[in-house]
This record gives C-alpha cells, sequence and structure tokens, in this order.
C-alpha cells in the first residue's frame, strides 16, 4: 500500500497497469494524445506486484489495472476515466499535467 501511495502522491499522474493488458494500453493512448505524460507502473514487471495489486483492490479499485490516480487522487479504471473523457471533466483535471 505504501508504495501504491507513495507514487501516486508523488507523481501528477499515474496508471498502474499491466504490461499485457489491452485496456491499460487504451487508457495510456488516451493520456498521450490529451498530451500527458503519466508515470506508468507496470506491477506484472515490479517484485512487488502481487503487494501493489492487492493495495489497489483494498483501495476501491473494481479491476487492479488500470488503475489511474491523478493528483494523489483514484480515479478509477477505465470505465471510470472514459465516463470522465465523454462528459468532458478528464481534460480540466488533466490540464496542469499536460506537456
Amino acid at each position: 500500500m505504501d508504495k501504491v501511495m507513495g507514487l501516486a502522491s508523488e507523481k501528477g499522474v499515474v496508471i498502474f497497469s499491466k504490461s499485457s493488458c489491452c485496456l491499460c494500453y487504451a487508457v495510456k493512448i488516451l493520456f498521450q494524445e490529451i498530451g500527458v505524460d503519466p508515470v506508468v507502473c507496470e506491477i506484472d514487471q515490479d517484485p512487488e506486484g502481487r503487494e501493489m495489486e492487492k493495495a489497489l483492490t483494498r483501495l476501491g479499485c473494481n479491476a487492479p489495472v488500470p488503475a489511474v490516480f491523478i493528483g494523489g487522487k483514484l480515479m478509477g479504471s477505465t470505465n471510470e476515466v472514459m465516463s470522465l473523457h465523454l462528459s468532458g471533466s478528464l481534460i480540466p483535471m488533466l490540464k496542469p499535467y499536460q506537456n
């Protein structure tokens, strides 16, 4: 839990991902298109990945990945991020982090 919260609060935009996850890929591409370069933590390639996955579930992620944090706050997974984007709420949240 400490590693997850540490990364999420230190960096502006963080995506916890798995390298083989197509939904994770879609979220990463969306953020690139918006002009945001998130910190991507591939939990399947991290020795603490299992613990990180459990921590994300405890924090309230329906699916452990992708888990998106903006400004230290958990936004959710693909459904929540896409809903924010379609409603027009995502881009204003990401403004401070755009390149």
